[in-house]
């Protein structure tokens, strides 16, 4: 009967930095695997890249190779598990929250990210996978759930608190259109809650959140509840409904500029 034959020096100390990383290997857990000083533990990763057993994901940052999937671009199924490895302090948000928590049928080709990190680059990508990246300060990491994608915790932020983002800034909601239906898929969930959108609302502090979250519940979701409590928050000046439209209706009630295709009642000008 034939022995099993030990693994390789180069192979065992590679078995044992993935054992302990799991699925992304960083030099810091590459070191502490092997007890070796970081500039050891890089060029040591650097080699097993050279090798095929590694690839780069990001600076410092590599994921295990399966064999199967040798010479080919992508080897990370779920683009989740980079995030906290890639961007640090962050969460799931926008459009990708949204598909999560079935607000919206609508799937986007790339991942939407907030990060407590500098943005320098808008639009990363990595192992083929493309992050859209966005800036979200400290004081506004709240509202968020941390799941498990395998052996990786990620944040995402919940239901109301993606709308929040998604109305702060429409764009990471695919544009004011989808961010209107996805306020309307929410309030036909189980899990609405006015109260606790009102509250995430006053914690994020932009004013152009209560005129489009008001100006959709009268007009487009009809919620005359939801409309009323965010009369009360309504600031002064005026803001558009979506920056990135063309925004020449002024709907005085909402203070807010809208496209001429929407309506808004008979305060228009």
């Amino acid at each position: 009967m034939e022995q099993n034959r030990p693994l390789p020096a180069g192979r065992a100390r590679l078995s044992t930095v993935l054992r302990s990383a799991k699925q992304i290997v960083s030099v810091s857990a590459a070191a502490g695997a092997l007890n070796l000083g970081r500039r050891e533990a890089a060029k040591l990763l650097s080699r097993w890249r050279e090798q095929g057993w590694l690839r780069r994901v990001g600076r410092g940052l590599y994921v295990p190779v399966p064999l199967d999937l040798a010479g080919t671009t992508q080897v990370i199924e779920d683009p989740w598990v980079l995030a906290p490895a890639l961007f640090g302090l962050s969460y799931i948000g926008g459009w990708t929250a949204a598909h999560h928590w079935d607000l919206t049928e609508q799937l986007f080709n790339e991942t939407l990210v907030f990060t407590t990190r500098r943005v320098t680059h808008k639009r990363t990508t990595a192992q083929g996978i493309v992050f859209l990246v966005h800036h979200a300060s400290d004081q506004r990491l709240y509202g968020l759930k941390t799941i498990w994608r395998g052996t990786t915790r990620v944040n995402i932020s919940d239901a109301a608190r993606t709308l929040i983002d998604m109305l702060a800034m429409p764009d990471t909601g695919g544009g004011i259109d989808h961010v209107a239906d996805c306020l309307a898929a929410y309030l036909a969930t189980r899990d609405f809650d006015r109260d606790l959108l009102i509250r995430y609302a006053v914690q994020f502090g932009n004013g152009a959140v209560f005129k489009r979250l008001g100006f959709l519940a009268d007009v487009r979701v009809q919620d005359t509840t939801l409309a009323a409590a965010c009369r009360k928050h309504l600031t002064q000046g005026y803001a558009r409904l979506d920056p990135d439209l063309p925004c020449k209706r002024l709907v005085t009630s909402w203070r807010l500029w809208v496209p001429e295709r929407w309506g808004g009642g008979a305060d228009d000008r």
